[in-house]
């Protein structure tokens, strides 16, 4: 990170300053913009954060949410907060089409782009890149960034609880995706004074009946499992998701129980949202790479053991496509 002293040089003075993260934004998308935020405030700055889409409410805990601009509730003052940027971040995403339907503002900008993310890939879209594939999550990056710019006594604990939130989250509560840099880094955050066992409690003891009801009617009626591929899907169709008025964040996790099974490798998580869209996420073990199983057939991506995509072919289709291409992958 040498060149940290060119947005250092930027930032002396103060500017309008946007941050974004990708539609659907999980604990990592925003506990990375958050922190951001917090710290670029405490720099002097004028910074407003710009999400696609609502992120869920189990995070509700975290700080300064009531400033978020939700583009698909406030489509104006979101255009608005974007034309008076004269720098963006754009963190936890790596092309544009994450962030539809902004994509088209944010090229036409005439703001300095700045990109952080760990997904592989980057589009060349952003003017300064902080990218590595090999972080735990953009929360860590977020930390690196901070403690390059020779900042880490502004870490408090609003912006250590942000980040020790994103990092909990995308790597699993350190089973996956960790590496030395992600343990001294949750230790520093420790030390500062996060309380993890609020953060885990409010993360993952914070169900609702409903969800319970969906998790169970998702494993009793909802499970395929595939053993000579040592896979496992789980599938949920639009009538389920209209039954259950499965909301965003209630099916946050499902597919991990799908690697709780003995000799499960990978697995899948195929549902029909209620506009009819057609999503997936993938999760493996070892050295499986659903990133190139995302990337080869779904329009996706992410990480070697932790991916995302999409499908234009209908329900059935698409969960027969996956069946015919998952043995290229096992």
């Amino acid at each position: 990170m040498d060149d940290i002293d060119i947005l250092k040089k930027k930032l002396r003075t103060p500017h309008n300053v946007l941050i974004l993260a990708h539609r659907n934004p999980d604990g990592d998308a925003i506990g990375s913009v958050v922190a951001l935020k917090l710290f670029l405030e405490q720099c002097g700055q004028d910074v407003k954060v710009l999400l696609p889409s609502e992120y869920p409410s189990v995070f509700q805990y975290l700080p300064s949410l009531e400033d978020i601009i939700i583009y698909d509730l406030s489509r104006e003052k979101g255009r608005k907060s974007l034309r008076a940027a004269e720098l963006i971040f754009c963190l936890d995403f790596n092309s544009l089409d994450r962030v539809d339907p902004l994509a088209m503002e944010i090229t036409k900008s005439s703001a300095y782009k700045v990109l952080i993310d760990h997904h592989l890939d980057p589009e060349p879209f952003a003017d300064w890149y902080l990218s590595d594939t090999n972080s735990s999550s953009t929360c860590e990056l977020i930390y690196r960034f901070i403690e390059a710019w020779g900042a880490t006594e502004k870490i408090n604990i609003e912006i250590a609880t942000c980040l020790f939130t994103g990092i909990l989250t995308d790597t699993g509560s350190f089973k996956y995706a960790t590496n030395p840099e992600v343990y001294r880094i949750a230790a520093e955050l420790k030390r500062i004074g996060v309380d993890d066992y609020a953060i885990n409690d409010y993360i993952f003891n914070s169900w609702t009946k409903r969800q319970m009801t969906i998790l169970g009617h998702a494993l009793r009626n909802r499970l395929e499992v595939i053993p000579e591929h040592h896979a496992g899907i789980i599938t949920l169709t639009q009538q389920d998701y209209q039954k259950y008025q499965i909301a965003r964040g209630d099916t946050e996790g499902l597919v991990n129980y799908i690697l709780m099974i003995k000799g499960i490798k990978l697995a899948a998580f195929i549902r029909q949202m209620t506009n009819g869209e057609i999503r997936l996420s993938l999760r493996s073990k070892g050295d499986i790479s659903v990133q190139h199983l995302a990337r080869d057939h779904f329009s996706g991506g992410g990480h070697k053991n932790a991916a995302g995509g999409s499908s234009q072919l209908p329900l059935a289709e698409t969960i027969e496509k996956f069946k015919n291409v998952l043995p290229q992958y096992i």
